[in-house]
């Protein structure tokens, strides 16, 4: 510098200084340690290792769940992702951890998932996504994410809780910046990315999405539990390593009066008898035979099955609303007969007078009726019960 004024140089050097400090605290607050990123990967393994054996016992199908992969990612990480719509759940923290984060599936997976709820064989995906899709995937990760909010609380040594989680069918490409989703979805947040396996049914991917401040939270919970269980251990090293007390001298023992001829001493046994007041040593170290033998199980057929746990499995999904359809004939007709159409126009059926009419349950037949007048009310009387599906 000459004069007081500055060369280009110099201007440039304090600029690039100035932006490297900028982006320093930038990257501090959206970014992850080594550490932290370990703790929170350790964290949502286990949970959703749990989370996955809740979701076997509703869907009745070998669920697998890789290792989580935590990164930073941005809005435009998750449309690239998810092309298509897809299903985000909210999940809130009540008691334990302050926030909330958010679990993302494929508008297919949920469909899969929700078929299988409902006694479906997990091909019966057709259709739009409707509202009984989401009450019941909003039903499936109050299951799923209650049992790990109980493994959570084992983890972190505190009490976990969550509030019933939220779905909504969410249009990625519709959604500029996220932000309409959740205010932290505007910068840069967490994801958690888990492969998920059902049966032969799915193989997707599903991410969790957590804010900065939720991430660490849980990390510090995590750290401060460690802390704690650190100091525990230093305390018995501790203890173990101080020194013992030493053991007072031994004292010189009494001279014992001889014995009478042909008389015991005091407390030893006479020839052939037991010694007075102990019990028999010989006694005291034979134990009884054992009888060990092999274990037999029946053999397990394929059509075995736990009534019990089919009924609690049932049970979890009892609140589910079903769409109950009476169907009273059907035809098929061209385009033009239809455009023919008119008030007063007979449309005659596939089914005679007096025959039964179908009742299906989403669109699967369940049962055969006839039609009755409830005051002023129609109504359907069950008369047969279709067990076997018609093809």
């Amino acid at each position: 510098m000459s004069d007081g004024v500055l060369s280009q140089e110099e201007i440039n050097a304090l600029l690039s200084d100035t932006g490297g400090d900028t982006a320093s605290f930038d990257d501090d607050e959206n970014t992850l340690s080594d550490e932290e990123r370990d703790a929170i990967g350790e964290i949502a393994n286990i949970s959703m290792g749990t989370a996955a054996t809740t979701l076997f016992s509703l869907v009745n199908r070998k669920v697998e769940i890789s290792t989580p992969v935590v990164s930073i990612a941005t809005w435009n990480d998750v449309i690239e992702n998810y092309a298509k719509p897809c299903v985000f759940i909210r999940i809130g923290y009540t008691v334990g951890l302050d926030g909330s984060n958010i679990l993302v599936l494929k508008e297919q997976d949920v469909k899969v998932i929700t078929d299988l709820m409902m006694g479906g064989d997990g091909t019966n995906t057709d259709g739009e996504l409707g509202e009984l899709h989401l009450s019941a995937i909003s039903e499936a990760m109050n299951q799923m994410m209650g049992s790990s909010a109980t493994s959570l609380s084992s983890m972190l040594n505190k009490m976990i809780d969550i509030s019933p989680p939220t779905a909504d069918l969410i249009d990625l490409q519709s959604t500029s910046d996220g932000s309409e989703i959740d205010s932290f979805l505007r910068g840069k947040f967490v994801r958690i990315t888990f492969k998920m396996e059902i049966g032969d049914l799915v193989d997707s991917t599903i991410m969790q999405l957590y804010p900065f401040s939720f991430a660490r939270d849980m990390y510090n919970s995590i750290a401060k539990n460690m802390e704690i269980d650190i100091a525990g251990d230093e305390a018995v090293v501790n203890a173990a390593e101080a020194p013992k007390p030493e053991a007072p001298a031994p004292q010189p023992a009494a001279p014992q009066p001889q014995p009478m001829m042909n008389q015991p001493m005091m407390g030893q046994p006479m020839m052939g008898q037991p010694m007075m007041g102990y019990p028999d040593m010989s006694m005291m170290y034979q134990q009884p035979p054992v009888n060990v033998q092999q274990a037999q199980f029946q053999p397990l057929m394929m059509g075995d099955f736990n009534p019990i746990q089919q009924q609690e499995n049932i049970d979890l999904i009892m609140d589910v609303p079903l769409e109950v359809t009476v169907e009273l004939g059907r035809t098929s007709k061209s385009i033009k007969e239809i455009l023919e159409f008119s008030p007063g126009t007979i449309i005659e059926l596939n089914k005679i007078a007096g025959e039964s009419i179908d009742v299906l349950v989403n669109g699967k037949y369940v049962a055969k009726g006839e039609v009755v007048v409830l005051e002023e009310n129609f109504g359907i009387r069950i008369t047969d019960i279709i067990k076997e599906q018609p093809k």
